[in-house]
């Protein structure tokens, strides 16, 4: 009987362990995703609907800086560009409609609320990154013609030192 209250304490301590370590601080993970610093950031708002087997949905956490802590890091990080979105980042997080020859071409806003709203304000002054997780990534092109979708977009707002790291899996 002890060595049986024994075994299951183990188990119970274990699984705890291991719940523990699967939570962590968003900044965390946004700082790993995006190779900068935004342990100073303070998260103003949060969504997402990851989740079910596969883990498909949509995440976003706004993470607002006192005094332009990250925008130094930034626009000093080659791997972000300056703003204005290039068109599929605008398709991602506003959507897009162009005609071409006659024929017109919509695509997106793909990161959005449950009603379909974009979870990303207008945003005029700043820099952007959009990393492609696909296991395929190849150089990104047609992205957006893919099947499936793992892209990650962060949109720095300059005007109010407010980081959007947005996460889309399908």
């Amino acid at each position: 009987m002890r060595k049986f209250l024994f075994a299951c304490g183990m188990i119970s301590l274990m699984l705890f362990t291991l719940t523990a370590c699967g939570s962590e601080d968003p900044a965390e993970e946004i700082s790993r995703a995006l190779h900068i610093d935004v342990s100073a950031g303070e998260e103003i708002s949060s969504s997402d609907t990851h989740g079910g087997f596969h883990g498909d949905g949509i995440s976003c956490v706004a993470l607002q800086f006192p005094n332009s802590q990250v925008a130094d890091a930034i626009a000093a990080n080659a791997a972000w560009t300056p703003l204005p979105l290039d068109e599929t980042a605008q398709a991602l997080a506003y959507g897009v409609t162009r005609e071409d020859g006659g024929e017109v071409f919509s695509a997106g806003p793909y990161l959005t609320d449950d009603s379909g709203d974009p979870l990303l304000p207008g945003i005029a002054n700043g820099f952007y990154r959009l990393i492609d997780r696909h296991s395929d990534a190849g150089d990104g092109q047609n992205l957006l013609e893919r099947a499936s979708l793992n892209v990650t977009l962060a949109v720095y707002d300059a005007d109010s030192d407010t980081l959007y790291f947005c996460e889309m899996d399908t």
